[in-house]
Parts: C-alpha cells; sequence; structure tokens
C-alpha cells in the first residue's frame, strides 16, 4: 500500500511514496491515482524533462492547472511556494527532494508555485490535468527573498524566462491566484 500524505506545510499538496514490488527481474510501483487526490481531475497530458546537474527550472504557476510529478531517474530538490490568497498556508514554502530512488510523487494544486532543481542529471515526468495554454503558465522570481527558496545548487543554470520573472509582490492584477480559482 503505498503511502499518500497532505503536506503539513501548504494545503492541498499531497506527497505519495509507493511501495515497491519486485523479485530478480526488477521492481514495480504503482505511482499515481487520480482517487489519491481531492483535488485530483484527469490528467490530460505528459511532459518529461531532461535537465543537466545544477539547473534550476522555476518558480512557474498556474491559474487552473494541477501538475503532478515524478522524478524516474536522477534526484531533483523541489521548492513550492503557496501564492493562493485566501488559502490557510499563503506564504508558505515547502522543499522535498524526489528522485529515482525514493520513487515519491508529488501532486501540485493551481495557484502554488513549483520548481525543481538538478542535483544531479535528471528526468523529471509530469502529468497535467490541463492541455499547455500559455495563457495559465505564469512566473515568480526563482530567487525571491519574500520565498525564501533553498535550491541546494551554488551556481544554477537558468533560462531566460526564470531569470526574468517578477517577484512575488509584483504579481500582476488578474495573475495572483487564489482559493476558489479554478475551471
Amino acid at each position: 500500500m503505498s503511502n499518500i500524505a497532505q503536506s503539513e506545510i501548504i494545503a492541498d499538496v499531497w506527497t505519495v511514496d509507493p511501495d515497491g514490488h519486485g523479485d530478480q527481474r526488477g521492481r514495480f510501483y504503482e505511482t499515481y491515482r487520480r482517487s489519491w487526490f481531492p483535488l485530483g481531475r484527469e490528467m490530460v497530458q505528459g511532459n518529461r524533462s531532461d535537465k543537466a546537474a545544477g539547473a534550476v527550472v522555476g518558480l512557474h504557476y498556474h491559474l487552473h492547472q494541477s501538475d503532478y510529478w515524478l522524478c524516474p531517474r536522477g534526484i531533483a530538490r523541489v521548492v513550492l511556494h503557496d501564492l493562493r490568497e485566501g488559502s490557510t498556508t499563503e506564504g508558505a514554502t515547502q522543499h522535498l527532494e524526489i528522485s529515482g530512488d525514493n520513487c515519491r510523487g508529488v501532486f501540485i494544486p493551481p495557484g502554488v508555485a513549483h520548481g525543481f532543481a538538478s542535483l544531479s542529471d535528471l528526468t523529471l515526468t509530469y502529468l497535467v490535468d490541463s492541455y499547455y495554454n500559455a495563457e495559465d503558465e505564469l512566473g515568480v522570481a526563482w530567487d525571491d527573498p519574500q520565498i525564501g527558496a533553498d535550491w541546494g545548487v551554488t551556481d544554477p543554470i537558468l533560462s531566460a524566462r526564470d531569470q526574468n520573472n517578477p517577484l512575488r509582490a509584483h504579481l500582476p492584477e488578474g495573475r495572483r491566484p487564489y482559493i476558489g480559482l479554478r475551471t
């Protein structure tokens, strides 16, 4: 039986530590069930991200989309930050590691900013419950002191997009998430 737990730091974030079953051929893990997550909807798109050690991705957020992340190869330091106005955990930041060794999955609801640092070369896979929509691809500064992220890397490799995201205090009106905003 997999261990499914709601975060004690950010409401509506869930982690899954699956039980593995194996024999001389290898191991098997059940990594995802929609029924595990109260906010879970049908996942409609799967994505894969391969990153070199030292890469930092994020912080990104969506107003309408949930993500479910797994790291089948390597080690990722995940950073989550609750941007949702009206959330009981608004402003909270959480760090956790997901890896090929621990097989941990993490469910990220809309309005929770998310990113990861590659602590090694890695592959991250993620399921999403909405098709890609450029209007719902938002970001906040990865190094915002108000968020206080600890990425676990000293010389991060960043995309141009991630270098130019605004501070949390400067998120534009209409692009700030709040509890209940989901269609």
